[in-house]
C-alpha cells in the first residue's frame, strides 16, 4: 500500500471520527450546542483539524444531515423500488420509512426539516430533500398514469405538499412541550390523516 492511499484511508478516518463527534453533540444538546470547540473535544483533536477534515459549523450540519439522509434514502428507495406493489402502497411505504426516520433519529430529523439559518448549510441540505422529493414525485405520476391517483394533481406540488403534511404530524412527535404525542397517538393522527386525504372533508350535506 501506497503511503498516499493510506495517508487518504487516515484522513478518511478522522473525518468519520468528527462527523460521528458532530452527530453525537447534536444527539445529546441538539444544535445548540454544536461548536467546533465542543466538536473537537469530543473528537479528541484539534480545532484545527475539524477545519481542515470538515469545515466550519455550516460544514459539520451538512456532513450529519447528509449521512443522515443517505440512510433515509435507503429507506425510501427500497420502499419506492418494492416490487409487486402498486404505487399507492409504495406512497404508504415511503410514509412508513419518513416515519422510522423521524422516531429514530430526532435531532438529524429537525435538522432537515428545519434548517439552521445560515446559507452555507441551507442550499446542500435543501437539495438533499428536493432530490428525494423527485423520488415521491415519480411515484405520484405513476398512480395518476395508472388511475389510482386523481389525473388533476400535478406530481410535483402534490409530492411536496404530502412531504410538508408528513413533516408537521412527524414533528409532534419530537416536541418537548404539551403539544407532543406518544406513538399511539401518533398512530391516530396518522390513520386520520389517512382518511382526510382519501375522502376529503366534506359530508354529505356539502356535496
Amino acid at each position: 500500500m501506497s503511503t498516499s492511499t493510506r495517508t487518504q484511508r487516515r484522513s478518511a478516518a478522522i473525518r468519520e471520527q468528527i462527523v460521528d463527534a458532530a452527530e453525537a453533540i447534536l444527539d445529546r444538546d441538539g444544535s445548540d450546542g454544536l461548536t467546533m470547540e465542543a466538536v473537537s473535544s469530543h473528537a479528541d483533536v484539534a480545532v484545527q483539524t475539524v477545519y481542515n477534515r470538515v469545515g466550519g459549523r455550516p460544514a459539520l450540519l451538512v456532513a450529519v444531515a447528509e449521512r443522515a439522509l443517505a440512510q433515509n434514502r435507503e429507506y425510501l428507495e427500497s420502499a419506492a423500488r418494492a416490487p409487486g406493489r402498486t404505487a399507492m402502497e409504495r406512497i404508504e411505504a415511503l410514509g412508513r420509512a419518513y416515519a422510522r426516520f423521524a422516531e429514530s433519529r430526532p435531532e438529524q430529523f429537525r435538522l432537515i426539516t428545519d434548517p439552521p439559518s445560515e446559507p452555507e448549510a441551507l442550499e446542500p441540505i435543501e437539495t438533499m430533500i428536493a432530490n428525494q422529493l423527485q423520488v415521491l414525485s415519480a411515484l405520484i405520476d405513476e398512480g395518476i398514469r395508472d388511475g389510482a391517483i386523481n389525473p388533476a394533481l400535478d406530481p410535483e406540488p402534490t409530492a411536496t405538499a404530502l412531504w410538508a403534511m408528513a413533516t408537521g404530524l412527524f414533528a409532534l412527535r419530537i416536541r418537548t412541550d404539551r403539544l407532543r404525542v406518544d406513538t399511539r397517538q401518533l398512530t391516530t393522527l396518522a390513520i386520520t390523516a389517512r382518511t382526510l386525504l382519501q375522502d376529503g372533508m366534506l359530508g354529505p350535506a356539502s356535496t
